[in-house]
């Protein structure tokens, strides 16, 4: 009997243990809506084509299939100088392009895992392009000859000229916001991930040209809704 008892005590041990570990999985309470914010850089100045970067995440727990609303708002800092070389007339131009694009997945890393429509969103974007013809710094350029009928003329040196420089600086720094729709998210604990992707070139000729971009503070909010039946989001256009 009492070899019996502890066989019992046992499987009844395992049972509550796997109740409890079974409840620690899916005690998340379902929600209607969660945020996230961050006071501080959430992307440094980057000036190449970097790749997508998680900037903030959440999970949301829907009770049965729902649609997700997800609005991201972020500050985002476009940096571009360009600087021309010219002289004797002849043209130079340099270009330099800063962009930030953003998009939401939904359960990132996860077999079920799908960006979020509408998809990639530019959040900041400048071209700046700078060009400019001079005649070239001729100081030191110019001498007096005396021509054979004894009149005088000023001649220039085409080798000792140099080039005049001008440069383009601009810095600025933007909020901006978008809303991203999620339809027919199934029951369960869901990830909401925002990423973003800073995009950083130029071109020059004889100049030279700098660009980088950044995201700053930003706050992202995810809200479970039941959107109406045929709610018009444009999933693909051909």
């Amino acid at each position: 009997m009492k070899v019996k008892n502890s066989q019992f005590t046992i499987a009844m041990l395992a049972l509550s243990l796997a109740a409890v570990s079974g409840y620690a999985q899916n005690s998340q309470p379902s929600s209607k809506v969660t945020a996230k914010t961050a006071n501080f850089t959430l992307l440094p100045a980057t000036t190449t084509t970097g790749d997508w970067v998680t900037l903030l995440s959440n999970n949301i727990k829907t009770a049965n299939q729902k649609d997700l609303f997800v609005n991201a708002c972020f500050e985002i800092g476009l940096y571009t100088d360009t600087l021309v070389r010219s002289k004797n007339m002849v043209s130079d131009t340099s270009t330099a392009k800063a962009s930030v694009k953003v998009r939401v997945v939904l359960d990132l890393g996860k077999a079920n895992e799908r960006i979020v429509e509408p998809g990639e969103v530019v959040y900041g974007r400048r071209q700046q392009t700078l060009s400019a013809t001079l005649e070239g710094q001729i100081a030191g350029c110019l001498t007096i000859v005396t021509n054979l009928d004894g009149s005088l003329s000023i001649v220039l040196d085409p080798l000792c000229v140099q080039p005049e420089v001008i440069q383009l600086v601009l810095d600025t720094m933007d909020a901006a916001s978008f809303s991203f729709v999620a339809v027919d998210v199934p029951q369960g604990v869901h990830t909401v991930s925002v990423q973003a992707q800073i995009d950083s070139t130029g071109t020059v000729q004889n100049g030279t040209f700098a660009a980088h971009a950044l995201v700053g503070k930003g706050a992202v909010t995810v809200e479970s809704v039941r959107l109406v039946k045929d709610p018009n989001v444009v999933l693909d256009v051909t």
